[in-house]
């Protein structure tokens, strides 16, 4: 194996990707490259600690132990009469292939995270036996894993899994009822856990808390809406296009590095900027009175929470974007003032004003990007009213399909006019002779037509806009570029809510309780925790190696279970995980982790009628 570089040119820059390849040769003799890891672009110590990796697993001189089985035709030596037993290797069969290596991987951060031991504390035993700890534990592994319903858990994925095996656990662990009986159980814990996660940050990561990204993000179900007014699940602005679905909003706060800090479920037709207050006085009483810097979109905080964080004691700092329409009104005084470099591609401009610095940033970058998406929008949009234009509709079906393109291309929508004409009314002998070669005399309407033109003076307010935005603070000491780098953070909370959406499928929720419902949120809450953390461990090694790049990778270790008949009527049944390949060991050392032993034999008790068939064998 071997690293290799792939170069790309972008914006004048030169971009070095690298990924682990390996040689392999086929049968014709040919040689192909297999991708092993994408590692993305890394620094020059980054570098030298992958070559070192690959340079010490060298195939050729690996040494390997292996088990020896004394087969059934040979006697056993002298020293290991009493305890040795003769085996039928020629009836060796494989049972249960079942995945281990994410399950175990899983369990590993789940440790580093202290949660077992939290949870230890808080969920004992029942009189039945029934270990709640370890039930929490499979669901969030099996909601970071391969996510997915309680029903699908219990029914499919845990006889899959080795997590039995590595909880020391039956089938018992996952009745179904167990797994709804564990969601009524957590919820009480909620502000424990966060005081928790917050040291365990500070601990391993050496986390800090004087920023915070603020967001909110909505969820909905596929359910009936409730009859109770008081249920949070109600219709909304929906932010997964599904207004025909009852949601609730989620409200989320994390650090610039991705560490989750708190979140909180609240109905689905809260309005975003009446949600700020309540969590401002939360993480104080959590959390102690701090002198924090709060930043958030534009549309969540309102001009008298801003006023209630600036006359606090000690002030509450914040960094906001802000509506269209103030930058509308401070336009004239910004066009007077002079661009400030605060990095390559990225200019700003301060205007101070009641209390308040207002940075009005522009990003090339972001220009580039956003001028791209217009196009592509606006060509789309114009191909589509040429395609109409050649359609014989009526007025209508006319309006319908406009009406459809305006909502798919509504931002390039703005910058056209469409006039439609109507159809000159037909004479009187053309009608009669109309409705005369009409069948039950129907008269027959004209389509009407249309016409469309690009508004090139919005086209130019908008090109004077694109890749430039206002935001709003009162950290009027700050430096400029530093200000900048607190907002474009902002994509951190976006990929937290990315991840719990798609990676970990927090949508839709089938759950017909609130109460489990709002477990839900806190099992996928919980399993993002562990994805965090595996993503911080990779960051210093490879920024481009992504948390489910590693877990497909180590989900390739299969256990399954060796059956040895022996010549006494039993079964000996070895359980073990398979070898990791060069990729995977490569991981192990990189992330220092150690695969634990392989499971002791097990052997069933003798049948003596087994036994006597045996012998007479």
């Amino acid at each position: 194996m071997y690293l290799r570089c792939n170069r790309r040119f972008k914006d004048g820059k030169e971009h070095c990707y690298w990924n682990i390849v390996e040689a392999k040769r086929c049968a014709d003799g040919r040689v192909v490259q297999r991708q092993v890891l994408y590692l993305g672009e890394i620094n020059d110590s980054q570098h030298e600690a992958w070559c070192r990796v690959i340079e010490a697993f060298d195939e050729d001189t690996q040494q390997r132990t292996q088990l020896a089985l004394f087969p059934a035709h040979r006697e056993l030596p002298e020293h290991v009469k009493g305890c040795g037993v003769k085996v039928r290797l020629d009836a060796m069969q494989l049972h249960r292939p079942r995945q281990w290596g994410a399950c175990w991987l899983a369990c590993q951060l789940y440790e580093q995270l202290g949660l077992d031991q939290f949870w230890g504390a808080r969920l004992p035993d029942s009189r039945e036996g029934t270990r709640w700890r370890h039930v929490l534990q499979t669901l969030v592994c099996y909601r970071l894993i391969d996510p997915g319903s309680e029903w699908r858990l219990h029914r499919l994925w845990f006889e899959q899994s080795a997590m039995g095996d590595l909880l020391g656990a039956d089938y018992s662990l996952v009745e179904k009822n167990a797994l709804y009986r564990c969601l009524d159980k957590v919820l009480a814990y909620k502000s424990a856990l966060f005081t928790h996660l917050s040291q365990r940050w500070q601990d391993l990561f050496g986390a800090r808390f004087e920023v915070l990204l603020y967001d909110l993000t909505s969820t909905y179900f596929e359910c009936a809406p409730p009859e109770d007014d008081n249920d949070k699940r109600r219709y909304g602005y929906s932010r997964d296009k599904r207004p025909d679905c009852v949601q609730v909003v989620i409200a989320l706060i994390v650090t610039p590095d991705g560490f989750p800090l708190a979140y909180e479920v609240l109905p689905g037709n809260t309005a975003d900027k009446t949600t700020l207050r309540e969590f401002l006085r939360r993480i104080e009483t959590q959390y102690g009175k701090a002198q924090r810097i709060w930043v958030m979109d534009r549309g969540i905080p309102t001009e008298e929470v801003l006023e209630q964080m600036r006359g606090a004691d000690p002030p509450v700092y914040y960094l906001v974007g802000t509506p269209k329409g103030r930058l509308s009104k401070l336009e004239r005084e910004l066009v007077a003032l002079p661009w400030a470099q605060v990095r390559p591609g990225v200019q700003v401009k301060l205007l101070t004003r009641d209390e308040e610095l207002y940075v009005f940033a522009q990003s090339r970058d972001r220009i580039f990007k956003e001028r791209a998406m217009r196009r592509r929008a606006l060509k789309r949009l114009v191909k589509r009213l040429h395609a109409l234009q050649t359609m014989k509709l009526t007025r209508t079906q006319l309006l319908i399909k406009l009406g459809e393109a305006k909502g798919r291309y509504r931002a390039a929508w703005r910058l056209i006019e469409i006039t439609i004409s109507e159809p000159a009314a037909p004479d009187a002998a053309c009608s009669q002779a109309t409705s005369a070669s009409t069948p039950h005399g129907e008269a027959q309407s004209r389509p009407p037509n249309f016409s469309f033109r690009l508004d090139r003076n919005k086209l130019r307010q908008v090109r004077r806009r694109e890749g430039r935005y206002l935001l709003r603070t009162n950290l009027c000491g700050r430096n400029p570029a530093e200000l900048w780098q607190f907002y474009i953070q902002l994509t951190e909370i976006e990929a937290a809510f990315k991840n719990l959406k798609d990676d970990l499928q927090l949508r839709p929720i089938y759950h017909q309780l609130e109460q489990r419902i709002e477990a839900h949120i806190f099992v996928a809450f919980m399993a993002y925790c562990l994805h965090v953390t595996l993503r911080a461990r990779l960051k210093p090694l490879a920024p481009g190696l992504t948390p489910r790049a590693v877990l497909d990778k180590f989900a390739a270790i299969q256990m399954l279970d060796v059956h040895f008949p022996t010549t006494d009527a039993r079964t000996l049944i070895l359980s073990r995980y398979t070898e990791p390949s060069a990729d995977q060991k490569i991981l192990l050392q990189q992330l220092d982790l150690c695969l634990p032993p392989q499971p002791p034999p097990k052997i069933t008790a003798s049948n003596p009628l087994l036994k006597s068939k045996a012998s007479a064998m």
